[in-house]
């Protein structure tokens, strides 16, 4: 008596020791958390890849005599063509600019053949590699370099782009987490149906996403991992989705074992038997798809890795510890109104899943070569992407740094008003200088600063930025002079090309492998793997086919990020193969307790379809938030990712796996155990008579 006693005393007490260690490890997290802001950077080298010659360029130039440069063009324009006012005003603004900031020589004007426009190439080293400073270098140009009696003046070149791009990147804290948020409350509403249990998962999933920021400080702090604007959003997104998703699978399981234990704990330790293994495994097969980016060379995709793992996680302890905590605490009142009390059974109803496997039951044949078919006429529209995107159109709206561009690029067709930047030893810069005036599409070339052993040279191309011509140019020089190096914006997008290409050969095989290895270790089976990991394949090239129908027809996007493919694809299979996780572990389990197989897959899908479906559109939705933000490789990436999980959800997981499962009975889970048919069991033997 005594001993039950204590027993269930201490099981009163476990959910509240949990509750407070919750709220000590956010005590030593919060100091952390605040700092992740300090070391986020969007930097060129942040994103650039590691190894290549415009990275180099920009390492070097930070070494060079007065660091990094702030590179800025003053363009000044009239389409009646400048007056004399004009061009004296422009002279009197730039005057200013000279006098509240130390520039690297005196601007001169470069006047447009056509007479409409002066342009004033404008550097600085005052910001150095200080990303604020250069940010405040801008803006105060900006201020004085303002529209003046119907002549119009922009502030352009590779520093004012860069500071609109972070512009846009530093709004995504904010507005992104606020509307995630938002999102996930409201379908959280929809599918409980309840005033407070909406907000456990919510509250528990928030808790996850500080967390996650107070590890990720530390992780740069120990190890150097690249923190930028794009990685600490999508960790977010994340956190959110991939949280809520486990949140949703534990609450279900959760509800069935409250009609068969009368205390909550016991409920809740049944629900974690049951879910846990499938909620370790999903979030297991999401962290290794994530980490196989440290593969990369690209930068910003080898940086997103261990954020990303990092996020999944965070979500992953949150919602096996705290949330379990705070249900068992709440008691079963958190469902009101609609509490499932113990004994009782659910209200029979007929069942959406249960018909659509029904359907995918009596025809599984048809049903799978239908989807397949349906699939790869989806997967067509790749050959409608747009090409690659050209830096002044990776904005949604454009800023003032791209107006720039384009007015520059009509008003000088003759030359490009953006640098090609040489790095060359400097022993060997005269002859440098030589080989590179003397290349094809070369308009002038100037020598610059000299330090540490190397010597800058700023080249002008003679055709536009990111033309075929001018990426012909870079070509040349760089075949033209071994040992140097060659770099600037229109050379980073060459190499931010190039280095996508190799990554996808790279990381993708690894990803594959290691979420198969997984599978067959989760499973048990070799096939059930083959038959998730084709599905996900399946699923990506669909999403990235009506990426490719809607892209430029419908959102006018003039290109795709070099990106989109590689990040598309670790997304959409580590968090693809969640619900696929979800739906074979069910499928397993009844088969376990001597289901037939077709029983076996009919039952998992009846009984967590609903969960997949709603954790489909939970995690759909967090990623279709950065379609929202103002930078077409987000709106990609977030777009193709949503419209991934909603087909993956309601498409592959309900019909293909289904009918897949079905049409090979025992087979699916060869080479295992289950694949084997069961003996009969030998006749009861009958008394002999007496």
């Amino acid at each position: 008596m005594r001993a039950a006693e204590t027993t269930r005393t201490r099981r009163r007490a476990i959910p509240w020791l949990l509750l407070a260690l919750w709220i000590g490890v956010l005590a030593v997290v919060a100091p952390f958390a605040s700092k992740l802001g300090d070391v986020q950077h969007d930097r060129v080298t942040d994103y650039l890849p590691a190894s290549a010659d415009s990275t180099q360029v920009a390492k070097i130039q930070d070494r060079l005599p007065g660091g990094q440069t702030t590179e800025l063009v003053l363009v000044y324009h009239r389409d009646s063509g400048l007056t004399a006012a004009d061009r004296a005003t422009a002279a009197r603004q730039v005057a200013t600019i000279g006098r509240q900031h130390a520039l690297t020589g005196t601007p001169q004007p470069v006047p447009s053949k056509d007479g409409t426009t002066v342009m004033y190439p404008v550097t600085s080293n005052e910001p150095g590699a200080d990303e604020k400073k250069r940010d405040a270098l801008v803006d105060d140009v900006r201020g004085v370099a303002h529209d003046q009696d119907g002549m119009t003046v922009q502030v352009g070149g590779p520093s004012a782009m860069a500071t609109d791009a972070a512009d846009v990147y530093q709004s995504l804290g904010g507005p992104l987490l606020y509307t995630t948020v938002a999102v996930v409350a409201v379908l959280l509403i929809l599918i409980y149906r309840s005033p407070m249990l909406w907000l456990v998962p919510l509250v528990v999933a928030g808790v996850g996403d500080f967390l996650s920021t107070g590890v990720a400080y530390g992780l740069n702090q120990a190890f150097g991992t690249t923190v930028s604007g794009q990685s600490t959003g999508i960790m977010t997104v994340l956190v959110f989705g991939a949280g809520t998703d486990y949140a949703l699978l534990l609450v279900s399981r959760y509800r069935e074992e409250l009609r068969r234990h009368e205390r909550p704990y016991d409920a809740m330790r049944a629900a974690l038997r049951g879910c846990g293994p499938a909620v370790l495994a999903s979030s297991g097969t999401v962290a290794a798809g994530l980490l196989c980016l440290l593969a990369a060379d690209l930068n910003s995709s080898r940086g997103m890795g261990p954020l990303g793992t990092v996020g999944v996680l965070c979500a992953l302890v949150a919602m096996l510890t705290l949330l379990p905590a705070l249900l068992v605490l709440l008691g079963r009142r958190v469902f009101w109104p609609l509490v499932p009390a113990y004994g009782s059974t659910p209200k029979a109803r007929r069942s959406l899943f249960a018909a659509m496997g029904s359907s995918a039951g009596r025809r599984p044949l048809t049903v799978l070569a239908s989807g397949a078919v349906l699939l790869g006429a989806l997967a067509l529209g790749t050959l409608n992407l747009p090409g690659t995107i050209k830096q002044q159109d990776a904005f949604v709206d454009k800023p003032e740094s791209v107006a720039a561009l384009e007015t520059l690029a009509k008003a000088y067709p003759e030359r490009s008003a953006q640098p090609i930047d040489v790095i060359t030893p400097a022993d060997r810069a005269d002859a440098t200088l030589a080989t590179v005036r003397a290349a094809h599409g070369v308009a002038n070339a100037q020598p610059g600063r000299t330090g540490g052993g190397w010597t800058e040279i700023s080249v002008i191309a003679s055709a536009p930025p990111q033309s075929a011509a001018e990426t012909a140019t870079i070509k040349e020089l760089r075949h033209e002079l071994p040992g140097s190096y060659v770099g600037g914006p229109s050379a980073q997008q060459i190499d931010l090309k190039d280095t996508n290409a190799r990554d996808r050969l790279v990381v993708i095989p690894i990803v594959l492998v290691s979420v198969l290895l997984i599978l067959i270790a989760l499973l048990r089976s070799l096939v059930a793997p083959l038959i998730l990991v084709a599905a996900v394949i399946a699923v990506w090239g669909a999403a990235l086919g009506i990426g490719g129908l809607v892209f430029g027809p419908l959102f006018g996007f003039e290109g795709t990020d070099p990106g989109l493919g590689l990040l598309s694809f670790v997304f959409l299979v580590a968090l693809g193969v969640d619900y696929g996780i979800f739906l074979m572990h069910r499928m397993r389990e009844e088969s376990l307790k001597g289901a037939e197989p077709s029983a076996a897959a009919l039952t998992a899908l009846r009984t967590t379809g609903g969960v997949i479906a709603s954790a489909g559109l939970v995690l759909a939705a967090t990623f279709a938030v950065l379609t929202n933000m103002g930078l077409v490789q987000l709106v990609e990436l977030g777009f193709v990712i949503a419209v991934g999980v909603l087909l993956d959800t309601f498409l592959v997981r309900t019909y293909l796996v289904t009918s897949a499962s079905v049409a090979l009975g025992r087979k699916v889970w060869w080479p295992g155990p289950l694949s084997r048919t069961p003996e009969p069991a030998p006749p009861e033997r009958q008394p002999e008579p007496v």
